[in-house]
């Protein structure tokens, strides 16, 4: 299925969840934040919710430093 990653469009695996989809594109989940279709998506809902074909997603993660 075709989404939109980081403005970029990608070919995905039918049926995974956000957390699946971090995987799939080898993103630890630890520090980052997800807005799906231009809304925060709470890593809460990571694990039930299913990516869908169309969506878009910005993907951030977090540097620390000093």
């Amino acid at each position: 299925m075709q989404v939109t990653i980081n403005g970029e469009e990608k070919e995905i695996p039918d049926g995974l969840t956000v957390t699946g989809l971090l995987g799939h594109l080898g993103i630890h989940p630890g520090r980052v934040a997800i807005e799906r279709n231009l809304e925060i998506l709470f890593r809460a809902k990571w694990e039930n919710t299913l990516v869908q074909p169309g969506d878009r997603y910005e993907i951030v993660n977090f540097v620390g430093g000093g």
